[in-house]
């Protein structure tokens, strides 16, 4: 897909957008749940989806009752997910392609993630992309995608204004705070979403695949 002439930037999420990760994750809530008795709760995705590791596990801890600790709850989400990100999980179809593409355009990527760095780093290293972005900016240094700070924190770090720069989400949320704060926009997602009529009507532009 080619992006407007005027863009200079791109900012990309990571988990779902670049990276078929997802499955990954819904088996780690699958087992941390099972190890309590209890399954997944219907809307449980939905509700930590634009959370970083350490609110997600406050607001699991208080909504589910859990005796441990938050800082145990996110090492034993660390360790059953940081072998994933290390050796399994890759991007998406065509996803290198397009990074490499746009790279080679002279069009200065970066990450908005809420993702943590030692997971996702090992992961760009070994799919061999990790030294087109110039720059990672995570939730946990602003707020989370509710609010556009991510995004605008990343495009400050690429030294270029938001309305230079795009945005490839695959949430709703991530794409309408990415509008508000001026971004060109563009939705990753598929027409089986429940999101998608939405996304699509919101963002400048939508995917299914790069």
């Amino acid at each position: 897909m080619k992006l407007p002439k005027h863009i200079k930037g791109a900012i990309f999420d990571l988990d779902g957008t670049l990276l078929d990760s997802l499955h990954a994750w819904a088996d780690v809530d699958v087992r941390f749940f099972a190890k309590r008795g209890l399954s997944v709760p219907a809307d449980y995705f939905d509700s930590i989806k634009t959370m970083d590791l350490k609110d997600a596990a406050v607001y699991t801890k208080a909504k589910y009752h859990l005796s441990e600790p938050c800082n145990k709850i996110v090492e034993e989400w660390l360790s059953m997910i940081s072998e994933e990100y290390a050796l399994r999980i890759g991007l998406k179809e065509g996803a290198a392609d397009y990074l490499k593409a746009l790279f080679g355009e002279g069009i200065k990527l970066g990450i908005a993630t809420s993702c943590s760095p030692e997971l996702f780093l090992p992961c760009l290293r070994r799919q061999g992309v990790e030294s087109y972005f110039s720059s990672y900016t995570v939730t946990r240094e602003a707020r989370g995608k509710e609010f556009p700070d991510v995004y605008l924190l990343a495009a400050k770090r690429l030294n270029i204004p938001p309305a230079e720069c795009a945005v490839f989400e695959d949430i709703l949320q991530g794409v309408t705070s990415a509008k508000q704060g001026g971004f060109y926009t563009v939705a990753v997602c598929s027409p089986s979403s429940p999101e998608y009529a939405a996304m699509k009507e919101t963002a400048d532009q939508t995917i299914v695949r790069f």
